[in-house]
C-alpha cells in the first residue's frame, strides 16, 4: 500500500506564499484592467458626445437639402477622423450623407444615434443621425494590457515564491538547530537542555516546554533508576532468606522437623506475593485503569468498616480512632478501602502513643470529596513531604524493620486517588500529620 510523502513546512509555505502572491497581483492586475477599460470607455463616450455637437451644429445651421456645401462640410468634419462613421437619413429612412470614413465592416463600433431638425422652406425636416466610432485599437490595447498584466501577474508570483522560499529556508533555520540539538539528546544525558538564547519569539515557549519536558523525563528516568534499585533490594531479601533457609534445612538430618522452615518460607512466599501484586496494581493504574464507581451513601460507614479491621493494631498502640463528617457519591469503595486501610495504618504506626487518629470526611463541593487521616507524631520535613507518595520511600531507616510494610502503600493510595479523578494531600506542621485523598464524587 503507497503512502503520499508528506510535505515540508517549508514546501507548504513557499506554496501558500505563492498562491497568496498570484491571487493578490491578479487582484491588483484585474483592478488596472478594468479601471483601464471603464477610462477608455469613459473617454470614448465624452468624445462621440462632443461630435455630437459639432454635427448637431453643422446639421442645424442650413437647410441640408438643398444646401451642397452642407454635404461637404460633413465630409471634411470626417476629414482627420477616418475612426468615425457618420450616417444622416431621412424620416422616412432615406439616406442622405452615405459618406463614411476609412472604418471597415469588421470594425468594432460604438454609435450614438440622435434626431437633428432642419428649418426647411416648407417646414422643418428631422434627421436621423447614426455617429459611430471604431474602437478597434482601444480593443486592441486592452488585450495587450491583459495579456501584459496577466504575465506581469505569473512572473510575479513566481519571483516572489522563489524568494520566499529562501526566506522561509532562512527563518526555519532556529527550528534545524533545535532538531540538531534534540537529536543529540539520549538516556545518558537527559539533563541536558536546550539552548533558547538567540531564538525566535514563537520558538521560545516550544523550547521551554520541550526543556520542561526534559526536566520530567529525567527525574522520572531517576526515579525508574531507583524504582528499580529499590524493586531488586526488597526483593533480594526475601529470596536471601528463602535461600538460607532452605540450605540450612538441607543441611540438617533427616528427622529434622521442616514445619519452622516452610512456616518461615510460606511467609516470605507471602511478601513476595504482596510486592508483585502491588506492583501490577500501580503498573495497572499507569496504564489508565479507572475506578469501578458504584453509589456510595455513607463514608463515613466505609471508615468505620475499616476501622474495624484495625482496631486491634490501634489498641496495641494504644491510639483512639474517631470519625468526623460524612460525604455520599459514587466511588469503588473496595478501593476506597484499600486507600483508607493504608492511611490508617500508617498513622496506627506513626502516631504518638495515647494520642487520636482523627479521620475527617467531608463534602469539598458538589463535586469533590475529601478524606483525610490525622495523626499526632513528629513534624515530617518538606522535603521527605514532598516525596512521601513515592514507590519504596521511606522517611527514615527505622520504618524498614516492619515486614509488612514495603513502602508501597501510600504510593497505591496516590493511584486510588487519581483512579477516582482526584489527588491526594499531605500536610504536617506543629507535630500533626494529615494525610488524605481528594475525590470526585461522580463520574466525568
Amino acid at each position: 500500500m503507497s503512502t503520499l510523502r508528506p510535505w515540508s513546512l517549508r514546501q507548504r509555505l513557499s506554496w501558500w506564499l505563492a498562491a497568496q502572491s498570484l491571487a493578490g497581483l491578479g487582484a491588483v492586475c484585474l483592478v488596472v484592467y478594468v479601471v483601464t477599460a471603464m477610462n477608455l470607455s469613459e473617454r470614448q463616450h465624452e468624445t462621440l458626445a462632443q461630435k455630437e455637437t459639432i454635427v448637431r451644429h453643422m446639421l442645424g445651421s442650413g437647410q441640408h437639402k438643398q444646401d451642397a456645401s452642407e454635404e461637404h462640410s460633413l465630409s471634411d468634419f470626417l476629414i482627420g477622423h477616418e475612426n468615425f462613421r457618420l450616417i444622416v437619413r431621412l424620416r422616412d429612412g432615406q439616406q442622405v450623407f452615405p459618406v463614411a470614413g476609412s472604418a471597415t465592416e469588421s470594425a468594432r463600433l460604438v454609435s450614438r444615434m440622435f434626431e437633428v431638425v432642419v428649418p426647411q422652406t416648407e417646414g422643418d425636416e428631422a434627421l436621423q443621425v447614426t455617429l459611430s466610432m471604431d474602437v478597434t485599437d482601444d480593443l486592441q490595447h486592452l488585450r495587450r494590457l491583459a495579456l501584459t498584466l496577466a504575465v506581469a501577474a505569473i512572473v510575479g508570483a513566481i519571483v516572489v515564491s522563489l524568494g520566499g522560499l529562501s526566506i522561509v529556508h532562512i527563518g526555519l533555520a532556529p527550528v534545524r538547530r533545535l532538531a540538531s540539538q534534540v537529536q543529540s539528546l539520549s538516556a545518558n544525558n537527559l539533563h541536558q537542555r536546550l539552548d533558547s538564547s538567540g531564538q525566535p519569539t514563537e520558538l521560545a515557549p516550544l523550547v521551554e516546554q520541550f526543556n520542561g519536558l526534559l526536566g520530567r523525563l529525567d527525574q522520572s528516568y531517576t526515579q525508574l533508576e531507583g524504582f528499580n534499585a529499590d524493586v531488586a533490594h526488597e526483593l533480594c531479601t526475601p529470596l536471601a532468606t528463602l535461600l538460607a533457609s532452605n540450605e540450612l534445612a538441607l543441611r540438617r538430618p533427616a528427622s529434622f522437623d521442616l514445619h519452622e522452615v516452610l512456616a518461615s518460607n510460606l511467609e516470605e512466599l507471602h511478601r513476595l506475593t504482596g510486592i508483585v501484586n502491588d506492583m501490577l496494581f500501580l503498573s495497572q493504574a499507569d496504564r489508565g485503569a479507572v475506578a469501578r464507581r458504584t453509589h456510595t451513601p455513607s463514608l463515613a460507614v466505609v471508615v468505620q468498616k475499616v476501622a474495624e479491621y484495625h482496631e486491634a493494631a490501634l489498641s496495641e498502640a494504644g491510639l483512639e480512632l474517631r470519625i468526623s463528617g460524612d460525604a455520599s457519591g459514587d466511588f469503588d469503595e473496595p478501593l476506597l478501602r484499600r486507600a483508607l486501610s493504608n492511611l490508617i495504618g500508617n498513622a496506627t504506626q506513626y502516631a504518638r502513643r495515647d494520642t487520636v487518629v482523627l479521620v475527617s470526611v467531608e463534602a469539598a463541593s458538589a463535586e469533590r470529596a475529601r478524606v483525610v487521616v490525622s495523626n499526632v507524631g513528629q513534624t515530617i520535613p518538606a522535603e521527605v513531604l514532598d516525596r512521601i507518595f513515592d514507590r519504596f520511600f521511606r522517611a527514615s531507616a527505622s520504618r524498614s524493620h516492619s515486614q509488612k510494610n514495603h513502602g508501597l502503600g501510600l504510593a497505591i493510595t496516590a493511584a486510588i486517588a487519581r483512579m477516582h479523578g482526584g489527588h491526594p494531600t499531605a500536610s504536617s506542621s506543629e507535630g500533626v500529620t494529615r494525610i488524605g485523598l481528594e475525590l470526585n464524587r461522580t463520574l466525568k
